[in-house]
């Protein structure tokens, strides 16, 4: 034991957190998992919990073998992965696959494996890179608007338009962290504003040709129209899944039905994904959902140590853009659960299952890892790297 610490390096408290919103998840998933298996007939309940478990420990891996990676070449690396993962999406566009019944153009399929790859997750770690490294690189500098707009909201415009007709709460998760990643990093205020106005003109000219074109986008603007009229209206009985999960948070009480225990795990859609946080509820109370709320904000302070403690401009950029994502998306998540915020599809970290999101998930806490077990890198050894001195190193 003594062996496998030495090798562990950055903030151990981020790893303990880590370490037990997993081992929390296999109760939960294995439980709620008996919708896919008795509803929908797809597996057994044991089947599930071993994929869910094989997948946290790829994950682990993936947190290993990321946070042994010098921080400084995420700069350079997001440079080279940006035109892959532009690739990736126009890729997943045409050629996705449905996972459940979901939307088609999200995923593609990993081959040999067996698990859905949402290449949207991966254009976000790569985003939130590239712009921290925008910003580190101008940061004595003084920013000129009309070069910006080619080195970096080009890019960042490109990646986002691909992921919003399949995806558009992953989009506006995105986009609000870029937002708040240049305001941290010194990005001019009026210019922010003209970012802002042209994101919300961008967003309303794709659902004018959304509607003027439907055979091309089907059913996404009218999806996304049903939810939030659904949600504003409160009319429930319009919506099935709000429905079921109002009633498993109801039943719930203070210290819940008890692990196993839920009732509505077997009429809840996505019980093991999108709305885990509701089954939570009902079997561990109102206890159960404070100590979940706690563990994530607890994480959230350890990232922020991370970031305040980093000896350079791009790794707190770096630890803030792809560490405060993770902590917005559970929040998102359990809003949905709890009908304050209207289905967006997102999972809760580490908990729901699924493969990317954990991957994805545990990808960017090797980040953070990695800049914290660094304090010797100098801002200067991050604005000299060259991407392909990376590639060339890397091969």
């Amino acid at each position: 034991m003594k062996t496998i610490f030495q090798h562990i390096k950055g903030d151990k408290t981020i790893w303990a957190i880590v370490a037990v919103l997993a081992i929390f998840s296999f109760m939960p998933v294995y439980s709620a998992s008996t919708n896919l298996v008795y509803v929908v007939g797809n597996g057994s309940t044991l089947g599930h919990l071993l994929k869910h478990i094989v997948l946290l420990i790829m994950g682990f891996a993936i947190i290993y073998g990321v946070h042994k990676i010098p921080y400084r070449y995420f700069s350079g690396g997001s440079v080279l992965m940006l035109p892959v993962v532009i690739v990736l999406l126009v890729f997943t566009m045409a050629q996705g696959t449905t996972i459940g019944g979901a939307n088609a153009s999200r995923w593609i399929r990993i081959p040999f494996v067996g698990v859905g790859f949402q290449t949207s997750t991966l254009a976000g770690l790569v985003l939130m890179a590239f712009v921290a490294r925008y910003l580190a690189r101008n940061k004595d500098k003084k920013i000129v608007f009309k070069e910006s707009l080619w080195q970096l909201w080009l890019p960042v415009g490109c990646t986002l338009a691909l992921i919003l007709p399949a995806n558009f709460s992953t989009t506006a998760i995105i986009f609000s962290m870029i937002v708040l990643l240049v305001f941290i990093g010194g990005y001019p205020l009026k210019y922010i504003g003209v970012i802002l106005g042209v994101g919300f003109l961008s967003l309303l000219l794709f659902i004018l040709v959304a509607k003027a074109f439907p055979d091309a986008m089907p059913n996404r603007v009218q999806t996304w129209q049903n939810r939030i009229e659904n949600f504003s209206s409160g009319n429930a009985s319009e919506n099935y899944q709000v429905e079921k999960a109002k009633i498993a948070i109801a039943t719930g009480g203070l210290t819940g039905k008890g692990p196993g225990k839920s009732v509505q795990k077997n009429f809840l859609p996505q019980s093991s994904s999108d709305f885990i946080y509701a089954i939570i509820i009902e079997e561990y109370g109102l206890i159960g959902a404070f100590m979940v709320v706690f563990i994530y904000f607890l994480l959230l302070f350890r990232i922020l140590i991370v970031a305040t403690k980093s000896n350079t401009v791009f790794a707190t950029l770096l630890v803030v853009g792809v560490g405060v994502p993770i902590i917005f998306q559970a929040m998102i998540n359990m809003a949905v659960a709890i009908n304050l915020f209207p289905v967006t599809g997102q999972t809760l970290p580490l908990i729901s299952s699924g493969g990317t999101s954990i991957w994805m998930t545990c990808f960017a806490l090797g980040m953070i890892l990695s800049v914290s077990a660094s304090r010797e890198v100098t801002e200067e050894d991050i604005l000299d790297d060259n991407p392909l001195d990376i590639l060339h190193e890397t091969i």
